[in-house]
């Protein structure tokens, strides 16, 4: 799988994200191509990144620059702050971005 990005490293970090932490990727709902972060996607594909509606959340479009698994934007919503497969810590403030990438529901 091919991810997208400027600077990238084998685990999918970018220069704009660069942690050990920073492993995830996300197959961005616009144009359907995994890219390592927003800024990325700004950078690089030539339109407004659009995202996820919660009734998508079950396709796979988080991928695991540690192990490669892709998971379900739902698994990795549900996961805390590390994947599921192979238990690699992920960034515990990429919460913080969600809403450039999923449809967060409203709180109520």
């Amino acid at each position: 799988m091919r991810v997208h990005g400027l600077d990238l490293d084998p685990q999918t970090r970018c220069a704009h994200w660069h942690s050990p932490r920073d492993i995830v990727a996300i197959r961005m709902k616009c144009c359907g191509l995994y890219y390592a972060c927003k800024d990325c996607h700004d950078a690089l594909a030539g339109h407004p990144p659009a995202p996820w509606p919660e009734s998508a959340w079950h396709e796979k479009a988080v991928h695991c620059g540690i192990c490669r698994r892709e998971m379900t934007i739902r698994d990795y919503l549900n996961a805390p702050d590390a994947c599921p497969n192979c238990g690699a810590a992920f960034n515990p403030n990429c919460h913080l971005h969600h809403h450039f990438y999923f449809a967060m529901p409203a709180k109520t």
